[in-house]
């Protein structure tokens, strides 16, 4: 237990620093494409291992958040891979996973709403039914991409950004706005002001925005401004 412990912390470590630096490099260079697939293999060690350890403690929120982790980590990197038979069957187990995922989170949502404290297995309700929504419509776009036969575009560029950033944040959220004992052995004591701890959570989700009004919203400006000139 000791041992998986430290390559989750070392793992998890990782990913923080990876997924930062994919996150603010440009888009589709070098840097970001490298960062990004260290990430994914540093995220999956970090998720499953924190599932592996909670499964054997009997803590069912913290294995649906490292699976869903996971999960996100690998369809946003199968979005942007060449469509083979094997990766379509990977998507179909993942958007099986995905559904089965959200129910749970909406389950223990109820379940940790109707307790005294409002919370199952240590986790707040309001995580479950966040965590649990996003599963679902992940689920559902799982689907409607499996029906078209992939993704183009920047659809296919916006569904790869929001998985891997919303990974992102869920771990970094584990991070910094876990128990503060944990995050104690990190930082120093002038950087555990909750304000401060709360900034780096907050940044990963205004920079996912960002990357997405470029990617999507900018881009469809653009056609619709240059459309006449085309006519």
């Amino acid at each position: 237990m000791r041992m998986t412990l430290l390559v989750h912390a070392v793992a998890a470590g990782l990913g923080l620093v990876l997924g930062s630096v994919a996150l603010y490099a440009a888009k589709g260079a070098t840097l970001h494409r490298k960062s990004g697939l260290l990430f994914v293999f540093a995220i999956l060690t970090m998720s499953l291992t924190g599932a592996g350890m909670a499964a054997v403690t009997g803590n069912v929120g913290n294995v649906v958040a490292g699976l869903l982790t996971a999960y996100l980590v690998i369809t946003a990197l199968i979005t942007v891979r060449p469509s083979t038979a094997g990766l379509r069957r990977l998507e179909v187990g993942a958007m099986l996973m995905a559904l089965a995922l959200g129910m749970t989170c909406v389950t223990l949502g109820f379940q940790a709403l109707a307790s005294p404290n409002g919370t199952r297995f240590g986790i707040p309700f309001v995580v479950f039914f966040m965590f649990g929504t996003v599963a679902l419509l992940a689920g559902i776009g799982d689907i409607r991409m499996i029906r078209s036969e992939g993704l183009r575009g920047v659809h296919r560029l916006t569904r790869h950004l929001w998985r891997m950033c919303y990974a992102l944040w869920i771990a970094t959220a584990s991070f910094f706005l876990g128990p503060r004992a944990r995050v104690a052995k990190v930082l120093p004591e002038p950087l555990l002001n909750p304000a401060l701890l709360a900034l780096p959570v907050v940044l990963v989700l205004v920079v996912m925005f960002y990357w997405l009004w470029r990617v999507r919203i900018r881009r469809t400006l653009r056609g619709i401004v240059s459309a006449p000139e085309a006519v």
